[in-house]
């Protein structure tokens, strides 16, 4: 009866042992068990995607940095090649041409001056595009919906045109906090883009930038507005401090912190441009005295490129008389 006792417990450590090693390791192998509790299915992670960023201007440079920080693979083109050095220093890979830029991009970002700067770095890319498919273009300047929808018709069969300009200055550029409104199928670039701010899609290809002349024309009517209000002020000898206190008070108070702001840059051209953008679309009588403002500062060199808030101090100095 002992002898049987005994016979039971060896042949159930045998059992125990064979379970144990058939449930961690393969059939007939001796290697780990793919259907083991300590299987783990880890994916390899993706590559990540290789950026050409196209215009290092105010706005660009600390967009491109962000995108550099990142991880990606970073190459740059400006037409002053003087400013793509900083960037270069740091890891980034110079372009001789926008053509240059693209030719191994995932993704082509371009954020130019305006319409006539977007067309031409077109010209120059497009013949690229056409055998790279599956590249996303993310156009990123303030240059409204028909310069975008323009492009548009012009991006060949299997490149991927989104826009996406940004709300925010400089500051914000730099801080990775810019708004960043998306019109098109942004969903293959919106990781890549939410290192540069918040991800809002506006619809379809197109709303994106003319979003971006809705809020910029409340921004630059905006200062405008307090810029006139300061004139009015100084002219009926108001403290200016206290005048500028009680105005950042009210409704204005984004304005006047804009109006005031010595940390951030947008130049007053740039500024004519895009009001020049919204008030050649519909009647707005308004941001025509506004443009008038944003005109003058540009065409005068004191100012030309400086940033807005330099325009405000322009007008409380320009004394027109009334007719």
């Amino acid at each position: 009866m002992e002898r049987n006792r005994e016979r039971n417990r060896e042949q159930s450590t045998e059992q125990s042992t064979e379970q144990s090693t058939e449930e961690g390791t393969e059939e007939g192998t001796g290697l780990p068990s793919a259907s083991g509790a300590d299987r783990k299915d880890e994916a390899a992670p993706a590559p990540r995607q290789r950026v050409a960023f196209l215009g290092l201007g105010h706005m660009g440079a600390p967009m491109a940095r962000r995108i550099l920080a990142a991880g990606h693979p970073l190459t740059v083109w400006n037409r002053t090649a003087a400013k793509a050095e900083p960037l270069v220093a740091e890891g980034a890979r110079p372009a001789s041409s926008p053509a240059q830029a693209v030719r191994d991009a995932d993704v082509v970002i371009t954020m130019l001056a305006g319409p006539d700067a977007l067309r031409h770095v077109a010209d120059e890319i497009l013949p690229v595009l056409r055998e790279r498919a599956g590249v996303h273009w993310v156009e990123m300047s303030t240059v409204g919906p028909d310069a975008v929808r323009t492009l548009g018709e012009r991006v060949p069969d299997g490149v991927t045109l989104v826009d996406a300009p940004v709300a925010g200055s400089t500051d914000k550029a730099a801080a990775g906090r810019l708004g960043i409104l998306a019109g098109g199928d942004a969903t293959a670039v919106e990781s890549l883009l939410g290192h540069l701010g918040t991800v809002t899609r506006t619809g379809p290809l197109g709303s994106g930038a003319a979003l971006k002349v809705v809020v910029n024309t409340a921004v630059l009517g905006g200062v405008a507005l307090v810029a006139e209000s300061m004139a009015l002020a100084d002219a009926l000898g108001l403290d200016p401090e206290v005048a500028r206190g009680v105005l950042a008070q009210g409704p204005l108070g984004g304005a006047v912190a804009r109006a005031f702001a010595t940390d951030v840059h947008f130049g007053n051209g740039l500024a004519a441009k895009d009001v020049a953008l919204a008030t050649s679309t519909t009647w707005l009588p308004a941001m025509e005295a506004v443009l008038g403002h944003y005109e003058a500062a540009a065409a005068d060199p004191a100012v030309a490129d400086e940033d807005i808030a330099a325009a405000v101090t322009r007008v409380r100095r320009t004394r027109e008389p009334r007719t």
